[in-house]
C-alpha cells in the first residue's frame, strides 16, 4: 500500500513537473498577444472618472472570466474529439492577428480621422455616465472575447498532442494568466496618473521631490499605453507569422539562411497587409452597392 501511494505521487510529480514545462512553453507563445491584451485594456480602461476605473475595471474583469469559462469547454471539446481542428482555428486566429498588425501600421503612417471618445468626467449627469461606461465595458468584454479566443487556441496548440488532463491543467493556467495578470497589470498602470497627482498634493512647497515624482507619473501613462501599443503591434506580427511558419511547411522553409524571427514578423506583415488590402477592398465595394 505505502509502495503504491509512493508511486501514485511520483505520478503527480513528473505530471506537475511536465505541467511547468508546458506551461513555461505556452506562456512564450501567447506572451506577444498577452502583450497586445495588456495594451488594449490599459486603453479601454483609462478615461474613466478616477473613482470609478476600479469598479469599470472589476467589471470587465469579470466579463473575461466569464469569456474564459466559455471558451474553455469548447476548446478541450474540440481538442478531445477533433484535434485537427484545432490548427485551422489557429491558421484563421493568425490571419485576424496580422490583419490587426497590419491595420495598426498602416494607422501609425497614414493620418486618418480618430473618433473622440466622449470625456465621462464632464458635462454628463450621473446617469450618462453610468451608460456610457456600461457601452465601454461592453465593448472591452467584446475585444477581451477576441483575444481569449486566440490565447486559448494558441496555448492549446502547444499542447494539442498531449494528454487530455495536461490540456486542460496548462491552458487552464494560461487562461488564469490572462486574466488576472493582464488586469491586475492594468489596474497598477490606469492608476499610476491618480497616484502622481496625490504625491503632487502631498506638500504646499513647489518643485519638491513629490512634486517632480508625480509629474513624472502623471505624464508617463499616455506614453507608457502608447509604448505597449506599438510593442503589442510588433508582437501580434511575430505571433501570427510564427502561427503560419510553424503549421504551413512552405513558410517554414521560406528563409533558411535569417534568423526564424525576422521570417515570422515578415510572414505576419505580408499576410497581415494582403488580408488587410481584401478587407478594404470588400468595404469599399459593399459601400458602392
Amino acid at each position: 500500500m505505502a509502495s503504491g501511494i509512493f508511486a501514485l505521487l511520483d505520478d503527480i510529480a513528473t505530471l506537475m513537473d511536465d505541467v511547468a514545462v508546458m506551461s513555461k512553453v505556452a506562456a512564450k507563445k501567447t506572451a506577444g498577444i498577452l502583450g497586445d491584451d495588456l495594451a488594449v485594456n490599459a486603453e479601454k480602461a483609462s478615461g474613466f472618472v478616477s473613482d470609478r476605473e476600479i469598479p469599470v475595471l472589476w467589471a470587465i474583469t469579470k466579463g473575461s472570466l466569464l469569456n474564459k469559462a466559455i471558451i474553455l469547454p469548447f476548446a478541450f471539446l474540440l481538442s478531445a474529439f477533433v484535434p485537427a481542428v484545432i490548427t485551422y482555428i489557429l491558421l484563421l486566429g493568425g490571419l485576424y492577428l496580422a490583419y490587426e498588425g497590419a491595420e495598426k501600421i498602416y494607422e501609425y503612417i497614414v493620418p486618418h480621422k480618430h473618433h473622440n471618445d466622449v470625456n465621462l468626467a464632464e458635462n454628463l449627469t450621473e446617469e450618462q455616465i453610468l451608460a456610457k461606461e456600461k457601452e465601454k465595458v461592453k465593448s472591452a468584454i467584446v475585444t477581451d472575447f477576441i483575444l481569449s479566443v486566440e490565447i486559448v487556441i494558441i496555448a492549446l496548440g502547444t499542447v494539442v498532442s498531449e494528454p487530455i488532463l495536461e490540456q486542460i491543467i496548462v491552458v487552464s493556467i494560461i487562461a488564469m494568466i490572462a486574466t488576472v495578470g493582464v488586469y491586475g497589470i492594468v489596474a497598477l498602470i490606469v492608476r499610476m496618473d491618480e497616484f502622481g497627482y496625490k504625491l503632487i498634493a502631498l506638500n504646499d512647497r513647489k518643485d519638491s521631490f513629490s512634486d517632480k515624482v508625480g509629474l513624472v507619473l502623471v505624464n508617463a501613462l499616455p506614453k507608457i499605453i502608447k509604448a505597449m501599443g506599438f510593442v503589442g503591434t510588433i508582437a501580434l506580427l511575430l505571433v501570427s507569422g510564427g502561427i503560419f511558419v510553424h503549421n504551413i511547411d512552405f513558410f517554414h522553409h521560406l528563409f533558411p539562411a535569417i534568423p526564424s524571427i525576422i521570417t515570422e514578423f515578415l510572414v505576419g506583415l505580408v499576410i497581415g497587409f494582403i488580408v488587410w488590402g481584401v478587407i478594404e477592398l470588400g468595404k469599399k465595394l459593399f459601400k458602392k452597392k
